[in-house]
């Protein structure tokens, strides 16, 4: 079974990242994958100092080991002042190419104004920086409080089949990697 963990980027209580990330991970289940959301919110994460080990943060540790062990990742950001959030770049900054190098990932940005690929751009370079693998299937989510009915639903059918796509692409590209990179452990044994 191919695992998959979400991060969400925001902090705010009536997160649209996180109503987005789990739409993303129930789609994603539905088609046979495990999903671990890691709630930032619930985690106690120092500022990325460069340090190799944060002791007094067993935070850290679990969301390395975390991302370590999964197959593949969905970050899902906010969009503030045109780029990520400050919460998932502090994340991300916290591990290094042992965690995501070799993630396929999926990426959902949200915001209030009309919907641009400012943030998504950005992830993407981020990911490539640590060899992690971007599918192209991204999405970008604009006017966040029309895209949301009180239950958290999507309230918009062509939005709802792009996250149907999305899950599927995140799906299919992690386990043609993971069974290629089995592929390549037996060839080398």
């Amino acid at each position: 079974m191919i695992k998959i963990v979400g991060i969400g980027g925001s902090l705010r209580p009536a997160s649209y990242s996180q109503q987005a990330l789990s739409i993303a991970a129930q789609r994603i289940e539905a088609l046979g994958g495990e999903v671990e959301i890691l709630d930032l919110r619930a985690m106690t994460l120092p500022f990325c100092d460069g340090s190799k080990a944060y002791a007094d943060y067993p935070d850290v540790k679990r969301l390395q080991d975390a991302v370590k062990a999964a197959d593949g990742l969905i970050l899902a950001t906010p969009e503030y002042h045109g780029s990520v959030s400050g919460v998932i770049k502090n994340a991300l900054d916290l591990m290094s190419f042992d965690q995501l190098a070799g993630k396929v990932t999926g990426l959902i940005s949200v915001l209030g104004g009309q919907p641009n690929s400012n943030a998504l751009n950005d992830l993407r370079i981020i990911m490539r920086w640590v060899h992690g693998w971007v599918i192209p299937e991204q999405i970008a989510i604009g006017q966040a409080w029309q895209a949301f009915d009180e239950a958290g639903e999507l309230t918009d059918d062509k939005l709802s089949e792009r996250f149907d796509r999305f899950a599927e692409s995140l799906l299919s590209n992690t386990q043609k990697l993971t069974q290629a990179e089995a592929n390549e452990n037996r060839q080398a044994a």
